[in-house]
């Protein structure tokens, strides 16, 4: 018996003595060796929020001015995609805010991009709000002149605002579902030195 606890003593104390060096070895060759970590507590991990951005795209096109592209965003934000607030932003290239505008994720649903909207699934929604983002600043939406010389003023828009846009044949016009899941036109005056919706 006194045989074998000697070696098996011995095998016992060379493995320890690895172990030790091993560690020695891995603290030595860390970049925080004197920092012990430590997981972040419970209550301060980071969480969605109201605020959270779940995705954000990002166009340029010219707009406000024909020599230099102004930036287009649309950035979604909530807890989940489903019910999220889409917040859709236009900067100059000088980085003035030239449009923001808040409207439901919902709004970015095209119901051609549904089989059945009436028994779609929360899941069957969120592809389909993410697909109206990658295509929410197609080419095709961006139209010059903003305002066709036959067309009549629509009695929803602003009087100036159409006018002022009417006579600038430069002027780009966007197009867009808005808030509501009505179809909108929006332009830049640069007589009134603004983003205008030119036709609702």
């Amino acid at each position: 018996m006194k045989k074998y606890i000697l070696p098996v003593a011995c095998a016992f104390l060379l493995v320890q003595t690895t172990s030790c060096i091993n560690t020695e070895r891995e603290v030595g060759t860390s970049k925080n060796a004197q920092k012990v970590f430590t997981p972040t507590p419970e209550g301060s991990r980071a969480r969605l929020t109201e605020r959270s951005v779940l995705r954000t795209v990002n166009a340029s096109h010219y707009f406000s001015n024909t020599k230099t592209k102004d930036n287009f965003v649309l950035q979604l934000r909530g807890t989940k995609i489903a019910t999220a607030q889409a917040n859709f932003i236009i900067l100059s290239s000088k980085g003035d805010t030239l449009r923001k505008e808040v409207m439901p994720a919902s709004a970015l649903i095209n119901e051609r991009d549904l089989t059945d909207p009436a028994v779609a699934t929360t899941r069957d929604k969120e592809i389909a709000i993410l697909q109206g983002m990658n295509t929410f600043f197609r080419d095709d939406r961006f139209v010059q002149p903003a305002i066709p010389k036959t067309s009549v003023q629509p009695q929803n828009v602003d009087v100036l605002s159409w006018s002022s846009v009417k006579d600038d044949n430069k002027a780009v016009g966007f197009d867009y579902i808005g808030s509501g899941g009505r179809e909108r036109r929006l332009a830049y005056s640069k007589k009134l030195s603004k983003a205008v919706v030119i036709a609702e």
